[in-house]
């Protein structure tokens, strides 16, 4: 049986937050509790706070949600992997719609890590921890394509480095409501986690939430939609799904983002679509080990590639 989410609320002492939090909260360690904070899981006077090292705070009131405890340890189980390339360092899956990454709350087994602890046979990365050995970032769950995983520590590291250098290419396809104006361009925002909607990540003013940058140009424009090319420079949770939506180009089938997902219909049987129309198409790097460059590309799932013929018709 699973457990469930507490929160605990408190007024801040001074100093670090991570420190008034964990004399706030001495059932947390400091440690667990910069994850919480990194993870969005903090509301100081009712904002997302996300800077554990901030001496700002001192004397409000905040509310730290702890999610529902998981298992001890992620379990290996057989699910079909597609695997596009592998060696003794790292993986590189390209990941259907439809499936988590790594175990959490309601989604305690049968996710992406579930699947390479089988195939690996254990050997990922601990960084991660018990609940994500090897995961170094991730794609949401409805969202189609490529990922990297480390399998061993060093690998790990390596990789950590390059995304936060931002030397990691990550080119998405979208489909997108709308025609995008200008045809390309940069946005450049803050995204943190919504102040109403605890579920969903929005655009932040200047100095919450954190630096986020998308490249994006359009790619074919149909009556209503367009194909739209985005190459991120940051990774933050939702980016491409939060950004398109900023400048009013939610993607088609996203249900959390687009108040129309359900304007188009495609196919013969003219049905919604069911995701968001969001393929991670390539994936390119310099490996940590051995030094080689390496750069991968997918094809668009059928889903999409369906949904591309109906527009264009």
């Amino acid at each position: 049986m699973e457990g469930l989410e507490t929160t605990h609320s408190g007024i801040l002492g001074p100093g670090r937050l991570d420190r008034a939090l964990a004399e706030a909260i001495p059932s947390l360690s400091r440690a667990r509790i910069q994850a919480l904070v990194d993870d969005n899981a903090l509301l100081v006077a009712g904002r997302p706070v996300t800077d554990a090292s901030s001496k700002k705070f001192e004397g409000q009131p905040f509310t730290l949600t702890v999610p529902a405890p998981l298992p001890d340890k992620a379990q290996a189980q057989e699910i079909d992997l597609d695997i596009v390339f592998e060696d003794e360092h790292l993986i590189v899956v390209n990941k259907p719609a439809g499936l988590v990454v790594h175990p959490a709350a309601g989604h305690s087994d049968g996710t992406l890590v579930n699947a390479l602890l089988h195939h690996c046979r254990g050997k990922l990365s601990g960084i991660g921890g018990v609940q994500r050995p090897g995961i170094v970032h991730r794609i949401d769950r409805d969202t189609s394509g490529l990922l990297v995983v480390a399998k061993t520590d060093k690998a790990h590291e390596g990789l950590a480095r390059l995304f936060a250098a931002h030397d990691i290419e990550r080119r998405y396809l979208a489909v997108v409501a709308g025609h995008p104006t200008p045809p390309a361009g940069t946005i450049r925002t803050q995204i943190g986690r919504s102040t109403t909607n605890r579920k969903k990540m929005a655009v932040l003013p200047e100095g919450r939430g954190k630096h986020a940058v998308t490249h994006y140009r359009t790619i074919e424009q149909f009556k209503d939609a367009a194909l739209v090319e985005c190459r991120l420079e940051t990774g933050r949770t939702h980016q491409v799904r939060v950004h398109m939506a900023h400048i009013g180009n939610p993607l088609i089938g996203d249900s959390t983002y687009n108040n129309r997902r359900k304007a188009f219909k495609f196919g013969p049987n003219q049905s919604y679509f069911e995701r968001q129309a969001l393929h991670a198409v390539s994936l390119g790097f310099i490996h940590p080990v051995t030094g080689e460059k390496l750069g991968f590309e997918s094809k668009m799932p059928e889903d999409i590639q369906l949904l591309l013929t109906s527009l264009r018709v």
